[in-house]
C-alpha cells in the first residue's frame, strides 16, 4: 500500500483532533466547502468571517473583505463560514451575532471584530498581526 494514503486515512478517523487542529468548513476563493485546519495555517494570519446569506451587514462588508484578500494575498488568508451551514463551528467559537470576524494567528484567536465596519478598521486589525 501507499504510506501516504494510509497516513491520510489514519488522520481522518484516528485520534480526536486537538482544539487548534479542528477543521473549519469554510469557503475561500474558488473552493466552496473545503476544510482548512488552523494548525496548517500557523505561518500566516487567517481572518474568518462568520456570516449568513440573509444578513445585510454581512453582505455589506463582503466587498471590503474581497479587496483585502487580494491586497494581502500570500500574507493573509480570508475564509468565510456560513453560520447556517456550519452551526457547530459557530457554536465552538461562541459566535452570537453576525458578522463576526475572528483573526487567528498561530492557530489561536488573536482578535475579534463584531458588526459591519469600514475597510480601514478591518485593515488596522490585520496589520497588527502581520
Amino acid at each position: 500500500g501507499d504510506p501516504g494514503a494510509r497516513a491520510a486515512r489514519d488522520g481522518e478517523k484516528g485520534k480526536p483532533a486537538d482544539p487548534q487542529g479542528r477543521p473549519l468548513e469554510v469557503t475561500h476563493g474558488d473552493k466552496p466547502h473545503s476544510k482548512i485546519r488552523l494548525t496548517e495555517l500557523q505561518g500566516r494570519p487567517v481572518l474568518v468571517d462568520f456570516w449568513a446569506t440573509w444578513c445585510a451587514p454581512c453582505r455589506a462588508i463582503a466587498p471590503a473583505l474581497e479587496e483585502l484578500a487580494t491586497q494581502y494575498k500570500g500574507k493573509l488568508k480570508i475564509a468565510k463560514v456560513d453560520v447556517d451551514e456550519s452551526q457547530q463551528v459557530a457554536q465552538q467559537f461562541g459566535i452570537r451575532s453576525i458578522p463576526t470576524l475572528l483573526l487567528f494567528k498561530g492557530g489561536r484567536v488573536v482578535d475579534q471584530l463584531v458588526g459591519a465596519m469600514p475597510k480601514t478598521k478591518l485593515e488596522d486589525a490585520i496589520k497588527k498581526q502581520l
